[in-house]
């Protein structure tokens, strides 16, 4: 077991006070690290405070080098840190390369997006355009189901912005980002970035603290909102991206060899704690008998196990509290019951985080597993028999991150994704986002924007200078 240490300052530090992180595969111990409180928050705010100002007055091009040395170091490192993350996170290593490797390749594309100013006026009376300056020191606050990717996609547009950032891993998933923060200790200028671990009850001090500028989350809707009220008290900048209860809609021309095994990652990768998973999937009822048992029978093939070892498909749930409430959902559908393609058991016996792959068979539309994000292996499939019918049904929802349609003809799936309520929808594949698209979600699964021009301006203010023109003074 090793101990890991925080990022303040420029220096690796730790105050005597631990936090364990467990395996989710075998729930062993891994690793401990520094259960941080308002003192270490304090001086890692100092920190990013005293950078900022020598840290916005930096170009474009030395803020680049920095970032790109971030994304170096992770892909030099690339096979230490998708084991160590595998060991804490739980996915498979596969996909555990996807994340590390897809870090890297995301620092370096953010590291080019550029605020150019705006000329509002220019003629002979005034001159007058709009620059874009950064916002101060940001807080960063990360979930557990994609912990380097989330932390990378919050510290590269601050920096390119020209913040300065206090980060939060999740308790549950703390240890590679830790790591990496030790790589780039000496790469990014002291203070820039700060990186401490602690309680969840360090999230609220990160949220209130009075020397924070903006606030950047991704978590639950349920803990979005609490950080808004937090953040009201001096109006904090905020960006939250949030859950969600994504919809996939399968028209009755799609191929059901082709899109059987694309649904099913859709919905199962990462064990399905993924925020723009497919969460419900339609599927027309021309094609619903076929397309359901050719998913079913494919979810046999795949191995549910320990992500370090070679074949696993699925990993276990992530931690304890979300593992028991996916198992409360798959009984509440036992209870009311509903019909299971594959899943529904669970050997209380034996350890590990693991829930068995559960597909349901066209559950009614306020069950709670077709209501609910189930962040876990567990996917609805439902009979629908109109666009117009599914696409109510889609919308029905508090939610509005992402979605997708399924179809050969293309011109009808964007017809349909025009009308579901959402911040993204794919035509044809999932979880594709790009590092220059916008991404957020309406209604309540987010606020404002990360990724590409978009998500650079939340890190930033608009001032408008005019000058005017022949002017008596």
């Amino acid at each position: 077991m090793t101990d890991y240490k925080n990022l303040i300052d420029g220096e690796m530090v730790d105050n005597g006070e631990w936090l364990e992180v467990l395996n989710p595969a075998n729930e062993q111990v891994v690793g401990r690290v520094p259960a941080a409180g308002k003192d270490e928050l304090d001086r890692a705010v100092a920190a990013a405070r005293r950078a900022f100002k020598s840290w916005k007055k930096t170009s474009h091009e030395e803020r680049q080098q920095v970032i790109q040395g971030i994304a170096a170091a992770i892909k030099e490192n690339a096979d230490e840190l998708f084991r160590l993350l595998t060991t804490e996170q739980g996915k498979p290593h596969a996909q555990a390369q996807q994340e590390i490797y897809g870090a890297a390749g995301l620092a370096a594309a953010q590291s080019t997006l550029t605020l150019d100013d705006v000329v509002n006026q220019d003629d002979d009376t005034r001159l007058s355009r709009t620059r874009r300056v950064p916002v101060g020191v940001v807080g960063g606050i990360v979930p557990w189901n994609f912990p380097i990717m989330m932390a990378i996609q919050k510290i590269v547009p601050a920096l390119v912005a020209g913040c300065t950032i206090v980060l939060k891993p999740s308790p549950f998933t703390p240890l590679t980002t830790l790591r990496i923060a030790e790589l780039i200790k000496d790469v990014v200028p002291a203070g820039t970035v700060n990186i401490i671990t602690g309680e969840d009850t360090l999230g609220p001090l990160i949220t209130g603290h009075p020397d924070i500028d903006k606030i950047t989350f991704t978590g639950s809707t349920a803990t979005g909102k609490k950080i808004m009220e937090g953040a009201a008290g001096d109006l904090k900048r905020i960006t939250l991206e949030l859950g969600g209860n994504d919809a996939s809609i399968v028209l009755p021309d799609a191929d059901v060899e082709k899109v059987a095994e694309q649904l099913f990652w859709s919905s199962f990768s990462n064990a399905g704690q993924v925020c723009i998973a497919a969460k419900r999937i339609y599927i027309h009822e021309d094609i619903y008998d076929d397309l359901s048992k050719a998913i079913a029978e494919y979810a046999k093939t795949v191995v549910v196990g320990d992500g370090s070892q070679q074949g696993t498909g699925v990993g276990p749930i992530q931690n304890k509290k979300q593992y028991e409430r996916v198992l409360e959902l798959i009984q509440d559908a036992k209870d009311n019951g509903y019909k299971f393609l594959t899943g529904g058991d669970k050997d209380p016996s034996g350890t590990g985080y693991y829930v068995p792959i559960t597909i349901l068979d066209n559950p009614p539309e306020d069950a709670r597993i077709v209501a609910e994000e189930q962040f876990g292996p567990v996917m609805p499939l439902m009979k629908f028999g109109s666009v117009d019918e599914v696409i109510e049904r889609a919308n029905n929802s508090e939610y509005g991150l992402a979605g997708a349609v399924w179809t050969k003809d293309t011109d009808k799936g964007v017809e349909i994704a025009e009308q579901l309520e959402t911040g993204t929808v794919w035509i044809n594949e999932f979880m594709q986002l790009s590092p220059f698209a916008p991404f957020g979600g309406h209604k309540q699964s987010g606020f404002g924007a990360e990724y590409g021009i978009d998500g650079l301006k939340e890190f930033t203010y608009p001032q408008v200078i005019t000058v005017k023109r022949d002017a008596a003074v």
